[in-house]
């Protein structure tokens, strides 16, 4: 027989049940553990555009980046960048010291290689002798191992033909010295000599992918697999300047080097579009066209270094509210 006092009951009961769900529901979704990646490209000089918009983050969110990621990869430059952070826990600021004018000057010097025979040397531009010497004021005697946060680093090994994924969390690498990883990544062919790391002949990262956040989100999917992973991942500008179609059906080795072949080969687009499509929501990329700052890797003017600050700063005009809500919320 009905009985609206039993009805009443019965109905609180549904409704205490429906919100005792909807409370462990979204228990659950605060409880979801979130883990950041921070992907650097590489990109020679150019990276103090990455480097600017890693200080105009760490200035809006009073957090320092080694402290808000938990796992870094980079390629070349990038990667160098992401070794300071992830084993030696350098600041922004530490970070663009590193990366200052007289260290750059260091590492690339100025030399008459472009005014003698540029790209019919048989030689590349400068030694590594330079790099090495600013690696080893930075980084001192330091390993991979030592890393107190993951950090991932991209080189090719010319003799196997195949990419070579530096781990700090693996035990194989945890010796290698991060002067050695640091050298290899960076060693681009034309301009540096190929890289001796134990028995393996190594060179730039860029080679396989100079952006590598597919790389990085692969490995942290292994490190952190029942975590939700957010990834920022900084470029180091693209090259849009037209090429003479017509005129390339002409071009052989030294046309095409003068064109800027490596550039062409480095600054695919596609693992972007896979890493947005992979990812979604959570992948945010920083990155634009060069406009007024020069292609080449090594332009250590003044006026050249000035714009690559300005880009990062109109980088972080553009996405960093993006950025500060993809760690935030």
């Amino acid at each position: 027989m009905y009985n609206p006092q039993n009805y009443e009951i019965s109905h609180k009961n549904r409704e205490f049940l429906q919100l005792c769900h909807y409370l462990e529901i979204n228990e659950i979704i605060l409880k979801v553990d979130k883990k950041y990646i921070l992907s650097l490209d590489g990109g020679g000089v150019r990276t103090l555009a990455s480097i600017t918009f890693l200080k105009l983050l760490e200035k809006e969110t009073n957090i320092k980046v080694h402290e808000k990621f938990d796992f870094f990869v980079g390629t070349s430059a990038g990667a160098i960048s992401c070794l300071a952070l992830a084993v030696k826990r350098f600041s922004s600021r530490e970070l663009e010291g590193m990366w200052g004018t007289p260290n750059l000057r260091r590492i690339m010097p100025t030399s008459s290689w472009d005014r003698r025979l540029g790209l019919l040397q048989s030689k590349p531009k400068y030694t590594s002798e330079g790099k090495r010497t600013v690696l080893k004021n930075y980084f001192g005697s330091s390993t991979l191992g030592e890393a107190l946060k993951p950090v991932a680093v991209l080189s090719y090994d010319i003799q196997t033909r195949s990419p070579v994924l530096f781990k700090s969390y693996v035990e194989k690498d945890k010796h290698v010295s991060l002067i050695d990883v640091g050298d290899a990544t960076s060693a681009a062919p034309i301009y540096y000599p190929t890289a001796k790391v134990g028995d393996r002949y190594l060179i730039d990262g860029a080679i396989v992918a100079n952006h590598p956040v597919l790389h990085g989100y692969a490995e942290a999917k292994k490190l952190f697999p029942k975590s939700e992973l957010r990834v920022l991942s900084i470029g180091t500008g693209l090259s849009k300047r037209p090429l003479k179609g017509e005129a390339s059906k002409n071009w052989g080795i030294v046309g095409w080097l003068m064109h800027d072949l490596f550039g062409l080969m480095v600054e695919s687009s596609l693992d972007h579009e896979l890493a947005g499509d992979l990812i979604g929501k959570d992948y945010l990329r920083v990155n634009s066209a060069l406009d007024g700052v020069n292609r080449r890797l090594d332009d250590t003017s003044e006026s050249n270094l000035k714009k690559i600050v300005q880009m990062g700063e109109f980088w972080w005009d553009k996405f960093g509210d993006e950025a500060v809500k993809l760690l935030t919320r």
